[in-house]
């Protein structure tokens, strides 16, 4: 069966209209939500290689993906509401459109889509499982509040010249242009402060309830952790770390190292390791959303 793709505005606010693109594999099917990288900074739901929607429809998937409004023009909090509001759209309204069987569905995210895919956990909606490729569970670590030795080795950006990428109003939909926003806040070490626009320590414990280290509890899907041992933006000990305490609280999980890759290696499709890691991400899928 050929894929229907159809794009969709799944959310209007005062400034914006959010979209999510359908990739429609037949009734019935279980669905996954893809939810793109990019630091909540930059990005696109058009970053989801077509290769990967045909392994996912290979294996008997319906699959969408989902823009979110960007900072650090919109605000965190409303970021992750519209995680919460895609979730709820998909259930509610696109599953009259298409039919197929949103009782089986997961989140797969990319670095900071897969954090809000983590996130997902703190909301009433939440996926059947998760699938976090070279994603991150504590945005409180050192790794995101010390200047990055690995960007710091790159041109030193200017905060005026960062601004320079930003709107005026909000922005569900960023270009690469944006990234010299992102290079500024690794540059200085205050991503945190920046896109959340709260304080580490006086906000410390409102901080905590957007830190999926700090949410696990029994509730917690099923979740797969992919990553490069030789990630140079996301350490990879942070999916170490989420996977150790996700098996520790008794959470069914697996981890993925894909050995000497650094980040956004699932663009290498051809990359045998990449193959392995995509079939290992079927199987798991089909466990925890077909049988």
């Amino acid at each position: 069966m050929a894929i229907i793709y159809e794009s969709k505005v799944y959310k209007n606010t005062k400034h914006s209209s959010i979209c999510a693109d359908i990739f429609y594999h037949g009734s019935e099917t279980p669905v996954i939500i893809y939810i793109h990288s990019g630091a909540l900074i930059f990005g696109t739901r058009k970053w989801l290689p077509m290769e990967q929607v045909e392994i996912y429809k290979s294996a008997g998937f319906s699959v969408i993906s989902s823009d979110y409004r960007l900072a650090p023009e919109t605000k965190f909090e409303l970021i992750n509401d519209d995680i919460q509001d895609a979730l709820n759209w998909v259930r509610t309204t696109a599953s009259k459109m298409y039919d197929f069987n949103t009782d089986k569905l997961a989140l797969i995210g990319c670095s900071a889509g897969a954090y809000l895919s983590l996130l997902s956990v703190t909301m009433v909606n939440r996926p059947n499982a998760i699938v976090s490729f070279y994603g991150y569970g504590d945005i409180l670590g050192k790794w995101y509040s010390e200047p990055s030795d690995f960007y710091c080795k790159k041109s030193i950006v200017k905060l005026v010249e960062a601004e320079k990428s930003l709107c005026d109003s909000e922005v569900s939909e960023g270009s690469w242009e944006r990234f010299n926003y992102y290079l500024w806040c690794r540059q200085q070490g205050t991503w945190v402060e920046t896109v959340t626009g709260l304080d580490r320590e006086n906000d410390s414990e409102l901080l905590r309830r957007y830190n999926p280290i700090d949410n696990i509890s029994i509730d917690f899907p099923p979740t797969l952790f992919l990553h490069g041992d030789k990630d140079t933006d996301v350490p990879y000990e942070q999916s170490l770390m989420m996977y150790e305490a996700l098996r520790k609280a008794g959470i069914q999980t697996e981890l993925v190292t894909v050995s000497g890759a650094d980040h956004v290696f699932d663009q290498n499709i051809n990359d045998p390791r990449v193959k392995s890691a995509f079939e290992k991400t079927v199987g798991f899928l089909k466990k925890h959303l077909c049988e």
